[in-house]
């Protein structure tokens, strides 16, 4: 009888541990037991992971995850679209987190894995995606954990808000989120920091996140400053109609390191360095 109540007590603890999550497909996802070997296959999936206090749970993350450091070392399975499939079954996860967009998802789920889709596009996205992923670990206290990295993010740009310069107060910014002139708009997270530090944004929340622009679009639209990646700042005054703009002939360019550009770019636990980053930039063009 004793043995039997031992499985019993076993069986329960099992069932009561599962927990059931909803990714960006909309599809329900049982998790059984705490998973110990996690891929992730975008980069602010896995800063959430090491931020959550769980790094040592990664066994493999896409190419482009650098932060933190110790994510350098693990085993790098390629893009969002190139995935080594066999390198990454070969790691043997528990559970894949990876974007939503990706086109490797059914073939992953084909193979026996545990996927979790999620890609957060504006900031209550990366507030659920990280109550998310917390509650797909398993983790004591989920949701206050979650919350309490949260709070650490909106602390960061409430603190960033007050190093905005008066005279940066309503500037029209535009913001090159990646290349090819894809912008970040204001249904952004980018967008909505930016909304929150007081600054307007060129692209309107009708356009989505991140439209693709055609360069008189910014002409157009005349933004006071740009902000952007170094390499995109190479040759900006050569773009069609864009010497004119007076962001440009004013100097009133950011561009920023491929670190700072990382921090700006990932919707995760460092949105507040991301508006930190901003709020140095107004600084330096906007300070009498």
């Amino acid at each position: 009888m004793a043995k039997w109540l031992g499985l019993f007590l076993a069986w329960f603890t099992t069932c009561a541990a599962a927990v059931t999550v909803v990714d960006d497909r909309g599809v329900q996802v049982t998790i059984h037991h705490p998973p110990q070997r996690i891929v992730t296959l975008l980069p602010s999936l896995a800063e959430t992971v090491c931020m959550l206090g769980e790094c040592n749970r990664l066994v493999g993350t896409d190419n482009h995850a650098n932060w933190p450091a110790q994510v350098k070392a693990l085993p790098k399975l390629g893009g969002l679209d190139d995935t080594s499939i066999e390198a990454l079954v070969r790691l043997k996860p528990d559970l894949v987190l990876l974007a939503r967009s990706s086109r490797n998802i059914s073939r992953f789920e084909s193979l026996g894995l545990k996927v979790l889709a999620l890609e957060p596009q504006n900031m209550a996205d990366v507030k659920r995606v990280m109550h998310t992923v917390a509650q797909a670990m398993l983790l004591p206290q989920a949701d206050v954990r979650a919350d309490e990295l949260w709070q650490h993010a909106m602390k960061g740009i409430a603190s960033a808000k007050q190093q905005v310069p008066a005279g940066a107060n309503g500037a029209l910014v535009y913001f090159e989120a990646s290349t090819g002139g894809y912008a970040a708009g204001e249904a952004s997270f980018i967008g909505e920091i930016m909304l929150e530090m007081g600054l307007r944004n060129i692209v309107p929340a009708r356009m989505g996140a991140f439209p693709q622009l055609n360069p008189e679009f910014v002409v157009r639209a005349k933004p006071q400053i740009i902000l952007l990646g170094e390499p995109m700042a190479v040759g900006l005054h050569k773009r069609p109609g864009w010497a004119s703009m007076d962001a440009v002939q004013r100097q009133r360019i950011c561009a920023f390191k491929a670190a700072e550009g990382d921090v700006l770019v990932r919707p995760g636990p460092r949105l507040g360095e991301a508006a930190q980053l901003m709020a140095t930039c107004l600084q330096k063009h906007f300070t009498p």
